[in-house]
């Protein structure tokens, strides 16, 4: 059975089912991420501690998401010593965790954004025909849509794409955790809703950097090579006229804050040509900023 096959078995949304293996898998996960609410309540010290742990103990015990992490981080790092860079990764990763969980219990979600970065925005939003944002799942990415959505608050609309859970039960914390608005890829009316926050002037978030059951392209990423990335951001901004940009959480000032890049597209069509040429630059742009912070980013997900 094919990977897609696999996945749609898992898949309760779609009609999927569980082994007895997969049930009781995910019944432990289900479990971990109610407890790990827990950890929200702790001092922050105590968060990165925990979180830390939980990530080497996963980087240990999981040896194949080890294995998938080594291999990419290889090929994007061909100098580099991918064994430590994965470790690292999936300690950091552990303490984003316990940093989201602090989130729902109600701590601060909002990431500095410096004026200079809000700047590029706005000179996107100014032109009055919508802004597709691309974005990643690079480092507290949550609290990067957080900070977006509080800082357009009262201005023109502002909505994520996201994908909903296989396990439906995760989806009460997910809600805990997103603080804006949230349009559920495949859910009924989302494609209508995503070009009526475009028409009136919005920004529509779309992270793009993950493997996806969406119409893709494939695009080079992270030396992987050419990857079948989604084509829906770039086909979207270039049929309605929307400005192009990406967001994530970089470097900046000796810290971490939102930036943002204007991506180009007058030069380009509504044709498919163009659409692949679009995902390109925004691929390469997306490639620049995980590459920045290369232990804030999910190896372990195959992406190849």
């Amino acid at each position: 059975m094919t990977s897609e096959g696999n996945a749609a078995l898992m898949d309760l949304r779609d009609g999927g089912r569980w082994s007895l293996a997969q049930r009781g898998k995910n019944d432990l996960l289900h479990l971990a991420a109610r407890a790990a609410l827990g950890v929200g309540r702790l001092p922050p010290h105590w968060r990165a501690r925990l979180g830390s742990v939980a990530g080497s103990l996963i980087y240990a015990l999981a040896p194949s998401l080890r294995r998938t992490a080594i291999d990419q981080l290889g090929r994007a790092f061909p100098q580099g010593d991918a064994p430590e860079l994965a470790r690292r990764t999936f300690r950091e990763l552990g303490v984003l965790l316990a940093e989201a969980t602090a989130a729902v219990a109600g701590g601060s979600a909002v990431l500095p954004f410096p004026e200079n970065q809000r700047a590029v925005l706005d000179e996107a939003r100014a032109a009055g025909c919508g802004v597709v944002l691309a974005s990643a799942h690079l480092g507290p990415f949550e609290r990067v849509a957080t900070t977006l959505a509080t800082t357009l608050a009262g201005a023109e609309p502002f909505a994520v794409v996201g994908r909903e859970s296989y396990d439906p039960r995760l989806m009460s914390l997910y809600r805990r955790l997103r603080r804006y608005e949230t349009i559920y890829r495949g859910a009924p009316g989302a494609g209508v809703r995503m070009v009526r926050v475009l028409r009136t002037g919005g920004v529509l978030g779309i992270p793009m950097d993950l493997k996806t059951r969406a119409p893709s392209v494939d695009a080079d990423l992270l030396g992987l090579g050419p990857v079948p990335t989604a084509v829906g951001p770039a086909r979207l901004a270039l049929r309605s006229g929307a400005r192009v940009v990406v967001a994530t959480v970089a470097p900046h000032d000796g810290d971490l804050a939102v930036t943002v890049t204007a991506v180009g597209t007058s030069d380009l069509g509504r044709d498919t040509a163009s659409a692949t040429e679009l995902t390109r630059r925004l691929n390469a742009e997306l490639d620049r900023r995980i590459r920045a912070l290369p232990h804030f980013w999910p190896w372990m997900h195959r992406r190849s």
